[in-house]
């Protein structure tokens, strides 16, 4: 079953001269499933996912979620920025649960399920291994680890579809792969659909169930991939011959599409570069 459908989508960015970011964007992203999105600068990547948050209108086209059309943010999609954004006086668990304490001020929670969001909280403590830290504040935290919190902010109502947008380009290498296994663990539990935006083509593969190809000027499909790895994915994996012939033929398409040279010398010498 499709969680979320994209029919002929486009976008237009009017001011003193008109700039069309996305053109005929065709795609249906099924339940539990984890598309990463990949391209050149200016390819649309993340004015497609802003758009399927509800945070961008669309000019033309339709985005559902469920069959319904997304007019707006909704309890149902949650999105994670490469910034963690999170409440400096907020503590770790209080962070976590700030959305459903302003909805409970509000008095739109009943007292029992406040008490289920705490114990919501509590699992997502475990889930993402900070439970231990569960009354620090950010400025005690690593990078790695205040995006975890945002993470777990994010997933505290149960949304139906995980939007990231670049969520761990601000971290270094080794804080990355370890995150790049906390949110393969995270999808598994949850079973909640991912869109996940990357500049980095081996993290798209490592991550991703399929890998959509956007092409710039302006931005629409240029190719999807699957992913030919098991479901349960290790670090070595990146090493094999599937892994590595699917890097380089994204990566040419890439520099294909941004109007880059692709000589095979080249890309032997980009090694890990990614465009």
């Amino acid at each position: 079953m499709d969680k979320v459908i994209i029919q002929n989508l486009g976008k237009v960015f009017a001011g003193s001269t008109t700039a069309a970011a996305l053109q005929g964007v065709n795609l249906s992203i099924a339940d539990n499933e984890f598309v990463t999105l990949v391209g050149a600068s200016g390819c649309g990547k993340s004015t497609l996912l802003r758009i399927l948050a509800g945070l961008e209108t669309h000019t033309s086209g339709n985005v559902l979620c469920d069959g319904k059309p997304v007019a707006g943010p909704g309890a149902e999609r949650a999105m994670v920025f490469q910034h963690y954004s999170l409440y400096p006086w907020l503590t770790v668990i209080e962070n976590i649960k700030f959305s459903r304490k302003l909805r409970a001020n509000r008095g739109n929670l009943m007292s029992s399920d406040v008490e289920a969001a705490s114990g919501r909280a509590d699992a997502l403590l475990n889930l993402i291994g900070l439970n231990k830290v569960a009354h620090a504040y950010p400025n005690q935290l690593s990078g790695g680890m205040q995006q975890r919190v945002a993470i777990a902010r994010a997933l505290m109502g149960r949304p139906q579809v995980l939007l990231m947008d670049e969520p761990f380009g601000a971290l270094d290498a080794q804080t990355r792969e370890v995150m790049h296994d906390l949110i393969l663990h995270i999808h598994r539990v949850e079973k909640t659909t991912i869109v996940f935006v990357t500049h980095d083509v081996e993290e798209a593969i490592y991550l991703g169930q399929r890998v959509v190809l956007l092409q710039p000027r302006p931005g629409r499909i240029h190719s999807i991939y699957p992913v030919p790895l098991p479901p349960q994915r290790e670090q070595d994996m990146k090493h094999t011959a599937p892994f590595r012939a699917l890097r380089a033929e994204i990566l040419a398409r890439i520099r294909e599409s941004a109007g880059v040279s692709t000589d095979l010398d080249m890309l032997g010498q980009l090694n890990a570069t990614e465009v």
